[in-house]
């Protein structure tokens, strides 16, 4: 892809999520890709994983089938067919990116279509209606999935065009990437947020289905090859993963060279769980919480150790 293809350039595309204030300095519009090379157990955005688009099942807004048929007279494939209690049933492995847009003829919004392909002309005429917030706070537009480095060709197509229409750029990624692609998206942008989730390779691989020595890699060159790029790192707190002292103290030993480089734990939270149920999967993490109390406590040591929390 060529700088002069860049408005035309595509990909998939699941949420674009205005005034947010959690994700890079300032105001910024998200742009969330679709694709994960890691699959962790408390994923918040499970329709981000798979890197194509889905449908999705929402059977509490279900007219039933004794009202609508309407799905299941669309489906040319058989994805969608009759299941019990007057509810439909979905064979994902039939159910493939298709002309028929079965989710325009329900009635209830019961189903649901996660991730669009777009242009980045299209994407960045969304974002560009919120520039003047970016100006007076020093916002952008920041790219998120799952990874947005997996559809690494439509990001750093994003990334050029943002920058010659001056919009401050950031890219969160978890570290799992082709180094060129991740080092080219430094270079195009003003912030990057890392996730660092685990120092121990076997846990990490337990937790989010790969190792992290390609990641911890990543963080090592991005130090080496841009020091004066403004890098958040960022811990997500999972109970029963890497929500003990020592967990979070590794994290901030590898991080002792780095003083410049923020810091910040997130708690882990439950609201995706829902959307499993949509996409017709079980949320591993099951009715898991964290503890209040702990996570206070782990704020607590890593304001000690860095100054901040």
């Amino acid at each position: 892809m060529t700088p002069t293809d860049d408005n035309n350039a595509t990909g998939i595309v699941f949420n674009i999520q205005k005034y947010s204030v959690h994700d890079g300095p300032g105001i910024r519009t998200v742009v969330f890709l679709k694709g994960c090379p890691l699959r962790c157990h408390w994923c918040s955005n499970p329709e981000s994983q798979a890197a194509r688009i889905q449908l999705a099942y929402n059977q509490g807004r279900c007219l039933g089938l004794s009202h609508c048929v309407r799905c299941v007279e669309m489906c040319f494939s058989g994805a969608i067919s009759r299941g019990e209690d007057d509810r439909i049933v979905i064979d994902r492995a039939l159910c493939v990116e298709c002309t028929r847009d079965c989710t325009s003829v329900c009635p209830s919004n019961a189903l649901i279509t996660y991730g669009a392909r777009r242009t980045v002309a299209d994407v960045l005429r969304t974002v560009e209606q919120d520039s003047p917030f970016y100006a007076r706070s020093g916002g952008g537009m920041t790219l998120s999935g799952g990874e947005p480095l997996l559809q690494e060709d439509f990001a750093l197509a994003l990334l050029r065009e943002a920058r010659k229409r001056r919009i401050g750029a950031a890219v969160e990624t978890c570290g799992h990437a082709r180094w060129e692609a991740l080092d080219a998206a430094c270079r195009l942008s003003r912030t990057l947020l890392f996730d660092l989730k685990h120092m121990d390779p076997a846990r990490h691989e337990e937790g989010t289905g790969v190792a992290n020595d390609l990641i911890l890699e990543n963080f090592r060159r991005v130090m080496e090859h841009h020091p004066k790029l403004h890098v958040m790192v960022r811990t997500p707190v999972i109970p029963g993963f890497n929500d003990g002292d020592a967990d979070i103290e590794a994290i901030l030993d590898f991080l002792a060279p780095y003083p410049h480089v923020e810091y910040h734990l997130l708690p882990y939270h439950r609201l995706g769980t829902q959307k499993y149920h949509f996409l017709g999967r079980e949320a591993p993490m099951g009715e898991a919480r964290l503890d209040e109390a702990r996570m206070s406590g782990l704020l607590r040591l890593v304001a000690a150790r860095r100054g901040r929390s």
